[in-house]
Parts: structure tokens; C-alpha cells; sequence
């Protein structure tokens, strides 16, 4: 009978550069304990690389470079998929995707319609928060995102150039997905967006 080990190993060499692997990828080729046994053997002796807490990827290798890991974006989204989740960028990294901050934080905060967890990758956090499909209904590129980030961080705290950019954005937002994602928004955000479109 072909061991847990060989199984995972065998399964591994198919995997692409640059791919996720979870212990989950190997249900029904042993027990949990065996298959986190394996991958740790597996990234001890350096054929897949350890991320964070059951999170490992079979490394790209550049000749200049060396190892290119995922970034911690490119972990998440890869996990939701894997997961069957869906998820949307929230508070400070809504901000970050629409270019308002330069700055990328490190503590990534998404919407899920999955189950709410903590991931950490290296000095990274990914946290998927679990939220109502209302929130998931968004469909707005640019108004999905800034009612998002709006809804995470407050209205208080917007400095009059963040508002004068994030108008600016909305101008771009088709007018007809941009009402549809206002009545999904709360009070507070829809009419601190009303105010600064009527503003403008």
C-alpha cells in the first residue's frame, strides 16, 4: 500500500510554480496528522516552502532571483479558491487597491461570505471577516471598494484630499451600478457619498 509521504509527493510533483498547497489538497491520502507530517518533511527538506501555519507553496525559481514567494494578495486570493469563498478587499486595503495610500499594509482585511479566520504569513496578516451577502452584493469596481473601505474605517478620519481623490474616483463608476451599490451601503456611507458627489 503506497504510503501518505509517496501519495503527497507524487500529487506535489503535478502542482504548477507558484501554487498553494494546503493539507486539505490531500484528504483521503491519510490521516490529518500524517499529511501535516508529510508537508512539514516535505519543507524541511526544502521541496515545498513553508508560509505560515498549514500554508505552503511550491516556489517559482528565477535564475537571477532565486526563490519567488507569492505575495501575501496572491496567498489570499488563492485561498478563497481553494476554499470556494468569495472575498472583497476591506478598510485600509480598499484604500491601498483604489491607490489612495502608498503604503501597503500589512494587515490585509477581506469580506467573506466564507468563514471568518486569521492567517499569518510571515510578518503579513490576512484576515477574512465573515459579513452579510448584502456587503458581498456589491458590484461596483471603484464604489464597491470605497464603500467598503468607508464602512471599515469610519467617515470621521477622511482628510479633505482623500475626499476630494475618492470623488474623483466615483466620477469613473458607472452611474447606474453606482446607485445600485448606494442602497447596500449604510446610512452613514451613503450619505457621506451622496454628500460628496453633489459637492463635486
Amino acid at each position: 500500500m503506497i504510503t501518505t509521504h509517496a501519495a503527497i509527493e507524487d500529487n506535489i510533483k503535478r502542482y504548477k510554480r507558484g501554487e498553494l498547497i494546503v493539507p486539505s489538497d490531500f484528504r483521503g491520502k491519510g490521516t490529518e496528522n500524517a499529511i501535516k507530517k508529510t508537508l512539514s518533511r516535505l519543507a524541511a527538506d526544502g521541496t515545498i516552502k513553508r508560509l505560515g501555519h498549514g500554508l505552503y507553496v511550491l516556489p517559482k525559481k528565477d535564475p537571477l532571483f532565486g526563490e519567488i514567494l507569492p505575495s501575501t494578495e496572491e496567498i489570499a486570493i488563492a485561498l478563497a479558491k481553494k476554499e470556494k469563498v468569495k472575498i472583497k478587499p476591506a478598510g485600509a486595503f480598499a484604500l491601498h487597491k483604489l491607490g489612495l495610500t502608498l503604503q501597503v499594509p500589512t494587515k490585509l482585511v477581506y469580506l467573506t461570505d466564507g468563514n471568518g479566520r486569521i492567517i499569518k504569513v510571515g510578518k503579513n496578516t490576512i484576515r477574512f471577516k465573515s459579513t452579510t451577502p448584502k456587503k458581498m452584493a456589491l458590484k461596483g469596481e471603484l464604489s464597491g471598494l470605497i464603500i467598503l473601505a468607508l464602512e471599515e474605517l469610519g467617515t470621521d478620519q477622511i482628510d479633505e484630499s482623500t475626499k476630494l481623490k475618492l470623488s474623483n474616483l466615483l466620477e469613473k463608476e458607472n452611474p447606474i451600478i453606482l446607485k445600485q451599490d448606494l442602497k447596500l451601503a449604510s446610512a452613514a456611507v451613503h450619505d457621506f457619498i451622496l454628500k460628496l458627489i453633489l459637492n463635486k
